[in-house]
């Protein structure tokens, strides 16, 4: 007959092997396949140091992206590609400054500083980006009276940028977001991908915040709430 001290110690095994499963699957590594892709959001030289409108350590994204990036054999780029006289720039609006909200006829817009306008160097992907395998850059933001932060719709919400469409016709089944900023147009970029249907993770250590008035947590929430998965580039796994 089994004593005291038996039973406790088969129980805790027994208990042990139950969670081994779980924990087991929670610290395994993804890895990427053909039916996945990389989205690498705005990371361009005005949202980086020195930029007119710079996210803080968004710098450090580039080698962590450039890294991860090996990963897949699909990879997308955007590149946000406004016109002069932008109707998101604080500076078209007189008496108005940066960071200050307006409402537009598709909703509320943030005014931001002049980013981004199309052909200078601002505009222009990091230099430090390595990605040679990368198939195609979106530019979006390119029409003058609507905004667009997402890779997939402009934000009047209705207006395509064909790259539902290209990933699906690639038989792409999930994507995994990174670059700037992570409250804007990485998170619209992921809450879109979700409504298109992709199964979604937005790899938070490749990404950086603006988090202007709580931003970046309303972000986190509502991708949290939409089913986007949190993760960090080290779960993805990268061939040495």
């Amino acid at each position: 007959m089994l004593d005291r001290r038996q039973i406790l110690v088969a129980l805790g095994t027994t208990a042990l092997a139950s969670l081994a499963p779980t924990t087991l699957f929670a610290a395994a590594t993804i890895k990427p396949d053909d039916a996945s892709a990389l989205l690498v959001i705005d990371v361009q030289n005005c949202f980086l140091p020195g930029g007119s409108l710079a996210v803080k350590e968004g710098e450090q994204v580039v080698p962590v992206i450039n890294k991860m990036a090996k990963a897949f054999s699909n990879v997308v780029m955007t590149q946000d590609w406004h016109t002069p006289g932008h109707v998101s720039f604080a500076s078209v609006h007189s008496g108005k400054k940066p960071f200050e909200t307006i409402d537009l006829p598709y909703g509320k817009q943030v005014l931001w500083p002049d980013h981004c306008v199309q052909g200078t160097d601002g505009a222009s992907l990091s230099k430090d980006l390595s990605i040679p395998q990368a198939e195609l850059i979106i530019r979006k933001g390119f029409h003058k009276d609507v905004d667009s932060y997402s890779a997939f719709l402009e934000a009047d919400g209705k207006t395509s940028t064909g790259l539902a469409g290209y990933l699906k016709g690639r038989k792409i089944k999930r994507v995994f977001v990174a670059g700037l900023a992570t409250d804007f147009c990485v998170a619209w970029t992921a809450l879109d991908a979700r409504k298109a249907g992709f199964e979604v993770y937005v790899v938070e250590d490749a990404c950086r915040g603006i988090d202007n008035q709580g931003s970046l947590a309303k972000a986190w929430a509502d991708m949290a709430k939409a089913g986007v998965k949190r993760i960090q580039s080290a779960d993805i796994a990268v061939s040495a």
